[in-house]
């Protein structure tokens, strides 16, 4: 019997945003809430100093873990397995008790690498599981940062829900402006305000991101205005292709090699509901970066028409000549 089937695996959430955003109030209100969740803190703050630690909020719920180890963007990899690890094991021999794992991220760091490692190591694959990825966008501040910061930009387009803080301290009109901007660089994951790290725990847990069967959730906003994607020249954008037309089954993969290999390092998150000739079955397929997962999944309704819709969210991506390539891959295709 294989492992996966005999451990049951633990959920991981990505907590990100940029310094001063508000990312540690939401984790202590998280920690604070009677929620009967028992849960893990993995935080990492930049600089030589632990800053963050005098600020969390310590039970007898929460295991709090510190990794003093530098910025964790460079370093995340080797030393994200050692803790997980270590913990599991602590969990294992009794010594400590959590349900579930909360990964904070150093403010100045891309959450792609963390992402990764849920898929890369395999040790760590065996046990936990990325629940999703939650971004916290200040709303007074947000668009000079993401004007200067690209790692902001990355945290955006890595999210599966977006928390805008500090609505208090801006106009409705530039609050509005702000959640365009984010709704066009990253039209799949929900926005919602969040005054001082007040939010429903079931909009931060348990929302399934990255579980292939899972809603392809797009904002339908974002498919009326194609414009969007160009907000602001920022370099992380998005775009989506749909078809009803079926789907070659080999020439798509041969194309879907390509691009991940080609734009990997660029592809963010990618995630799309595939209509293949030759099956009555859905596909699910999604990715971070070159790590692309598939999956089959339920029948077409009979009242349904089948059809592909897939997002790509990304850095430069080159859109035209993507969606081009994918036409290509249509079974009418010359």
């Amino acid at each position: 019997m294989d492992v996966m089937d005999m451990v049951p695996q633990i959920p991981v959430t990505i907590l990100t945003g940029f310094l001063g955003a508000g990312k540690t109030t939401l984790l202590n209100r998280i920690l604070r809430e009677d929620h009967g969740h028992k849960i893990a803190v993995i935080e990492n703050e930049f600089g030589e100093e632990d800053v963050d630690s005098t600020l969390l909020v310590q039970t007898d719920k929460e295991q709090i873990v510190q990794m003093s180890n530098g910025c964790i963007c460079c370093t995340i990899r080797g030393d994200l397995s050692r803790v997980l690890t270590n913990l599991r094991h602590r969990r294992d021999k009794g010594e400590i008790a959590f349900d579930r794992v909360i990964i904070e991220t150093t403010g100045v760091a891309n959450p792609g690498p963390v992402a990764q490692t849920f898929f890369m190591d395999d040790a760590v694959a065996a046990f936990y599981r990325l629940d999703g990825v939650v971004t916290v966008v200040d709303a007074k501040h947000g668009n000079d940062t993401l004007d200067k910061e690209l790692e902001a930009q990355a945290q955006v387009g890595f999210a599966d829900r977006i928390f805008l803080t500090k609505t208090d301290l801006v106009t409705p009109e530039e609050t509005k402006a702000i959640r365009a901007r984010l709704r066009a660089m990253n039209p799949r994951a929900p926005i919602k305000e969040a005054h001082m790290g007040e939010v429903a725990i079931s909009d931060v847990l348990d929302i399934e991101g990255f579980n292939l069967n899972t809603v392809l959730d797009i904002d339908p906003e974002f498919l009326t205005d194609t414009g969007h994607h160009h907000h602001h020249g920022d370099e992380i954008g998005s775009f989506v292709f749909t078809s009803y037309t079926a789907f070659d089954p080999f020439r798509l993969e041969r194309f879907w090699g390509t691009i991940t290999q080609v734009y990997g390092p660029d592809l963010l998150r990618y995630k799309g509901v595939l209509y293949l000739e030759g099956t009555d079955h859905k596909m699910i397929t999604q990715g971070v970066h070159m790590l692309v997962a598939a999956d089959l999944g339920p029948k077409w309704a009979a009242d349904e028409k089948p059809m592909s819709k897939i997002v790509f969210i990304g850095r430069n991506l080159p859109e035209q000549a993507i969606i081009t390539g994918l036409e290509t891959c249509l079974v009418d295709a010359p």
